[in-house]
């Protein structure tokens, strides 16, 4: 099916103009904007590395998805191609399934599971093949069923919210929920206001919308690090530090892992 790689065979076009700035990129700001995905994922690979040692690998594996997600946002807006389209879609929901395999707290898996991380990784391994078949049956609707899921992750962070007094875990939380919810503003509003936005010649928000979810990603993993920490890393404490500095107002969170006073 040569038809799939052909530049515009997706069904899927955003509200930016085609072809506007290059013959060979179909959506220039869209394609651009993903830089973020290049510079954040190593970052936070790097900051993150003393908690991968003493908690879990799996931070690189999702962090080279984030920035696999950048790479396959490029290739599709770049050329609106279907391949495109189905490349970056598959990506997010192995991020998001790579996601929920290393941080759910075990008090949210089914009961059946007996609270078996194991279990749990292949249930989420098998449920996401399934779905990476089906994204094939109606391509429309991949990008509105991948943002649903950030329904059920909003679900667990506001139970979390609710029963913790971590001052540090509250305040990622609501950082978080916040950048997620500006991002998928501009998302929506870029699908669903279109003509409006094309009359007064503002074409950017689903480039805004990348900027935002690439900057919602540090604080959303350090956020679910620090609820996964509470269950799994009992004998430590997640001590959260901004890059480059703690006194500046804006950074990227990472967290410091320290073992607790067993004396105490």
């Amino acid at each position: 099916m040569p038809s799939i790689f052909a530049y515009q065979s997706s069904e899927v076009d955003w509200c930016e103009s085609n072809f506007q700035h290059s013959e060979l990129v179909a959506e220039f700001y869209n394609t651009f904007s993903n830089v973020f995905f290049f510079i954040f994922g190593p970052l936070m690979m790097f900051l993150l590395h003393p908690y991968a040692q003493k908690r879990t690998w799996g931070i690189y594996v999702i962090s080279v998805l984030f920035m696999v997600i950048g790479l396959f946002s490029m290739y599709f807006h770049m050329t609106l191609s279907f391949l495109g389209q189905l490349l970056d879609e598959i990506s997010i929901l192995w991020l998001l399934a790579s996601g929920y395999s290393v941080w759910l707290p075990r008090c949210y898996f089914p009961n059946f599971l007996q609270g078996n991380r194991s279990h749990f990784t292949c249930l989420v391994f098998t449920a996401t093949m399934i779905s990476t078949f089906l994204t094939f049956l109606k391509p429309t609707i991949n990008a509105y069923a991948l943002n649903s899921i950030g329904i059920h992750i909003l679900y667990i962070v506001h139970k979390e919210y609710r029963k913790t007094s971590n001052q540090d875990l509250r305040h990622l939380i609501e950082i978080s929920v916040v950048l997620w919810v500006s991002a998928l503003t501009s998302w929506i509003s870029d699908r669903a206001l279109c003509s409006f936005w094309q009359r007064i010649h503002f074409f950017y928000l689903h480039s805004i919308w990348h900027v935002l979810i690439s900057i919602t990603f540090p604080y959303g993993i350090v956020t679910m690090a620090l609820v996964d920490a509470k269950y799994e890393m009992p004998g430590q404490t997640l001590k959260v530090h901004y890059w480059p500095r703690d006194s500046w107002l804006v950074g990227l969170p990472y967290v410091e892992v320290q073992d607790n006073d067993k004396n105490c």
